[in-house]
This record gives structure tokens, C-alpha cells and sequence, in this order.
């Protein structure tokens, strides 16, 4: 593996977490902050928006988990993925702490 696989897993374990926020508040009908709001990230984007905001960061996070190669036999991706995934998600909780409701 090469060193650029492991920054793949990284991202794509930090684009798919991001996923699910936008893309749940979507389908539920909730409007919630996306790049795409006024102000950016701070005020609220239509459930359409977050749904195809949600969806393009599931498409990019495939194609970064395919780049980088995870698999379950290769515990280290495994792991680099899931570290991915859990600092975008500490991430996304200090931003949204006070945003929805």
C-alpha cells in the first residue's frame, strides 16, 4: 500500500460520515446547514439540497473508499477509514451543537 491509499481511506471514511446527517434531514423534511446556505454552513438549506449534498458526499466517499483500497483483509485501511469517520463525526457535533431546532 502507498501512502496515498491511507489519506483515500481517511477521506473517504470523513466524506461518508458527513453523508448521513444531510441525507437523514433531508428525506425526513428538515431543513439543516450545507455549504449551499446563507450564510454558508450557518443557515438553513432546503431537505432538497442536504438529500443531493448528502448523496454527493456518499458518491465521493466511494469512489476515495475504492481508491483506497479497504478491505477487511487490510486491517490498517479498516482502521484509517474508521479514524476517518470518527473525526469527522467529533467534527460535525461541535459544528451542530447549537444549528438545528
Amino acid at each position: 500500500m502507498k501512502w496515498y491509499h491511507y489519506i483515500a481511506c481517511f477521506f473517504a471514511g470523513a466524506f461518508i460520515a458527513n453523508m448521513v446527517p444531510h441525507f437523514i434531514h433531508g428525506i425526513s423534511g428538515d431543513s439543516f446547514p450545507s455549504p449551499f446556505s446563507n450564510p454558508p454552513g450557518k443557515g438553513l438549506s432546503s431537505p432538497t439540497v442536504n438529500v443531493l449534498w448528502g448523496l454527493g458526499n456518499l458518491v465521493i466517499g466511494y469512489i476515495l473508499l475504492k481508491a483506497g483500497k479497504v478491505s477487511h483483509e487490510n486491517k490498517s485501511t479498516l482502521l484509517v477509514f474508521f479514524v476517518g469517520v470518527l473525526c469527522m463525526s467529533i467534527m460535525l457535533s461541535i459544528t451542530f451543537v447549537d444549528k438545528v431546532h
